[in-house]
């Protein structure tokens, strides 16, 4: 066919840019991705959701926090408020919201949350600032707030990771639904560890400043809010330097929220602090009591006893344990003096570099802490008359003259290696003087010391021990020793109601036991200074301490009456068999028993039972226990009041002229009564005395039974301590003497009971004693024939004198 030129041309479209292709495969793109991100959120949300129903049902109940009970420590006080003791793993002190001040609560507030009374519980700016910065780095960032930190440290772990996390927001939710913000705010300032076992700010103002919460400083504030980020890094005691930069950073921050002026930031940062460089001290030296409490709060209580709170007041008056404390070293480290020097502790090497010098000197030192008063050293110079020490402080001092008199064989030039002491010898000193010392040791022998309210039991003092960190052994109430002739007025009080009275002449003869008696050689018992002085009276025998008369006056009681007789002092009948080596002390008590014996004689024969507790109450005021102390009543009468008239008379005879005589001379009074107390061989000094309404026991002696010395005794060691915790208690106590109940007369001087008066009573014993172990022979005049002497009798005898 021809071709068509009048055809009409076919249209072309224009071809689409690369431009609008792109956006429109974006366009499609963000739809899906629009769409997708939806999905997801449906997703999400499904997931939360079903996380929220699985999870929020298990959380931990809150309501209990309504209550906020924390871990609080048992703590032991004296009857005047002092702390003697603090038991627990937390030392804590619980306040109320209130009782916090606002300085404290802002400082928390600037550095910790500062928006807590604006948000819900989660500050979700923080969280997402945080997350973020996790994502970057190893070490994560924490964003929690106040609520958040709560709801860790009461309920869950510290984990870092999304899961506790989860929980942890979770669990915040339920806090601010459950409590109040100042309900949470209560329990954060009370629950977070701030270092040093403190928890809560007002333990951890005690343990750093030294002082009560309400009376910190903005300064103090701010170093105390720099804590709970990381208690170890920014301890004030330990890195000062860490701590003073976070502290000031915290003043800047309470300065931007508005909580401190400008003027008051300056100051603050300006402020010295004034540190408490060692850990809480309780304010009384009673160690021993203390754990005697914690003993019977465990009994009751079970381990709720560390952890309830409970503030247990005792019997204790604060300045007479401090006086006991002080006496009892200060006469053990007297009687340290008169030792041989044993030698240094430690022996280290001083290296010429100073810097390692010093490093090897604290090491020791820490290895061998102070002892209160007893403090160690490193010798750095030592010659005869000369030794130069140092302490922490880094500072040298000098010792010479009196103060080297005790350790003179360590110093002479033929000391033994282990004796000797040298430069880097590890010693003890005792500051005598503003720039005088005395070197000394740590003590073996030690001592024990209780005192008594007569009247009601109640414990005054107690010391267990020279020192109760090193051995807890309570050797007041555990320690069973031979009291000696300390226990010899219970034997003369039960001789007074068999006629026996202050002026009955008594020979103090030698008393020979042959070989046939003893069954053994033959042996002559001895009074300790080793002298017989012949007939005397009661008075004066017992004055004198002499041992044959004794046996003689036990002889005429009999011993199983004297058996029966000591029981209604307290002591227990078997540990004091009936043998003539009960007049000489020879059975077995303890020193509480011997205070609580003599407080009979003190109160005018009644038996009191010694006491120690008197409250206990919860932290929050609940009284669980009370006791109110009671005067004696007739049904707990031990002996008459005419014995323990005359019996105190004895006595005062002792401490006025006899070997306890020191008493009254150094206390100038009259009204002081006590009984000297050696046992054979110087194993153990008592001195057992009273005023009319304090009775004290002190005791010296070794854990392990052993000599103390040929001239050492009751009223060389034990006594002095006795007079040392009286000048104290009877300051301004006016002198009181006992004044004669009815059924005693006065006759030549002397008192005797009404129906034993002259010509009534026992007039002598053994002054027709032959020299025997028999005294059966002699009747005395007014009374029975003295009964014969069993061998067994005589064979203790011997064993208690045999050297």
């Amino acid at each position: 066919m021809p071709k068509d030129d009048n055809a009409t041309p076919k249209q072309h479209l224009p071809p689409v840019s690369a431009g609008r292709r792109a956006v429109f495969w974006i366009g499609r793109l963000a739809v899906g991705l629009v769409g997708l991100a939806a999905a997801g959120g449906v997703a999400l949300a499904i997931t939360v959701g079903i996380a929220l129903a699985v999870a929020y049902p298990n959380l931990p109940d809150v309501a209990d926090l309504a209550d906020y009970r924390p871990k609080l420590p048992l703590r032991v006080f004296t009857a005047d408020g002092q702390l003697m003791g603090e038991f627990g793993e937390e030392r804590r002190n619980l306040l109320t919201i209130r009782e916090i001040p606002d300085v404290m609560k802002n400082a928390v507030l600037a550095i910790e949350d500062a928006r807590f009374f604006e948000h819900s519980g989660v500050d979700y700016r923080g969280m997402m600032r945080a997350a973020l910065a996790n994502l970057g780095q190893a070490k994560s960032q924490g964003a929690s707030t106040i609520t958040m930190q709560v709801a860790r440290n009461v309920y869950l772990s510290a984990e870092k990771s999304y899961t506790r996390k989860i929980y942890e927001v979770l669990l915040t939710f339920k806090l601010e639904h459950m409590l109040t913000k100042e309900q949470i705010l209560e329990i954060y300032m009370n629950q977070i560890f701030l270092g040093q076992r403190a928890y809560g700010f007002s333990s951890a103002s005690q343990t750093y400043f030294g002082k009560p919460l309400k009376d910190v400083t903005v300064a103090e504030a701010a170093m105390l809010a720099g804590l709970p980020k990381a208690p170890s890094a920014y301890n004030p005691i330990s890195n000062p330097k860490r701590a003073r930069i976070r502290q000031l950073h915290i003043i800047d921050r309470m300065l931007e929220n508005g909580f401190i002026t400008p003027a008051e930031a300056n100051a603050a940062k300006t402020e010295p602090l004034q540190l408490r460089q060692s850990r809480i001290q309780p304010s009384v030296h009673a160690e021993y009591v203390a754990e005697m409490v914690r003993q019977v709060m465990v009994a009751q209580y079970g381990e709720e006893a560390y952890t309830r709170g409970l503030n247990v007041t005792t019997t204790l008056q604060s300045g007479e344990q401090q006086a006991a404390y002080r006496a009892v070293r200060k006469g053990v480290l007297d009687f340290e003096r008169r030792q041989i020097y044993r030698g240094p502790e430690l022996f280290i090497n001083l290296p010429a570099d100073k810097v390692a010098r010093d490093d090897a000197i604290d090491d020791a030192l820490n290895d061998r802490p102070d002892n209160d008063d007893l403090m160690s050293a490193v010798v750095l110079e030592a010659s005869a008359r000369r030794v130069v020490a140092v302490r922490q402080d880094g500072e040298p001092f000098e010792i010479t003259g009196e103060g080297l008199k005790p350790v003179q064989s360590g110093l002479s030039d033929k000391a033994g290696p282990n004796i000797k002491i040298r430069p880097g010898a590890v010693i003890r000193v005792v500051k005598t003087g503003p720039k005088d010392w005395r070197i000394t040791q740590l003590p073996e022998v030690e001592s024990a010391f209780v005192a008594l309210d007569p009247s009601t039991g109640a414990v005054r003092a107690l010391v267990g021990g020279f020192d109760f960190q090193k051995n807890k052994f309570n050797r007041v109430t555990q320690a069973w020793r031979q009291p000696g002739s300390s226990f010899k007025p219970f034997i003369y009080s039960a001789a007074l109601e068999k006629g026996l009275s202050p002026m009955t002449v008594v020979n103090d003869a030698p008393l020979f036991y042959s070989a046939a008696e003893t069954g053994g050689k033959p042996w002559e018992p001895k009074n300790y200074d080793g002298r017989f002085e012949g007939p005397m009276s009661v008075r004066r025998a017992l004055a004198k301490s002499k041992n044959m008369v004794s046996i003689r006056v036990l002889q005429l009681v009999g011993t199983q009456s004297a058996q029966e007789w000591v029981s209604r002092f307290g002591f227990d009948a078997a540990k004091h068999p009936p043998y003539l080596t009960m007049a000489l002390g020879a059975g077995s008590v303890t020193p509480m028993q011997m205070a609580a014996g003599y407080a009979v004689f003190a109160n005018g024969g009644y038996r009191v039972t010694p006491t120690l507790i008197t409250r206990v109450v919860e932290h929050k005021g609940k009284v669980l226990f009370e006791a109110l102390p009671a005067m004696p009543t007739e049904s707990q009468r031990a002996i008459d009041t005419r014995n323990a008239f005359i019996m105190s008379s004895l006595m005062q005879e002792i401490t006025r002229t006899g070997t306890a005589a020191r008493a009254q001379a150094t206390l100038k009074r009259p009204d002081v009564y006590g009984k000297t107390g050696t046992t054979n061989d110087s194993v153990d000094a008592w001195f057992v005395g009273y005023q009319r309404n304090l009775v004290a026991a002190a005791w010296v002696g070794y854990d392990a039974p052993r000599n103390l010395g040929s001239r050492e005794t009751g009223g060389g060691l034990s006594l002095p301590i006795w007079i040392d915790y009286m000048s104290t208690a009877l300051k301004d106590v006016p002198v009181v003497e006992y004044s004669p109940p009815f059924g005693v007369i006065n006759v030549g001087g002397d008192w005797y009971f009404e129906e034993f008066g002259p010509g009534n009573g026992v007039r002598a014993l053994g002054l027709n004693d032959p020299a025997s172990g028999t005294a059966a022979s002699d009747a005395p005049a007014g009374g029975a024939a003295s009964p014969a002497m069993a061998p067994e009798d005589r064979r203790n005898i011997l064993d208690l004198f045999r050297n």
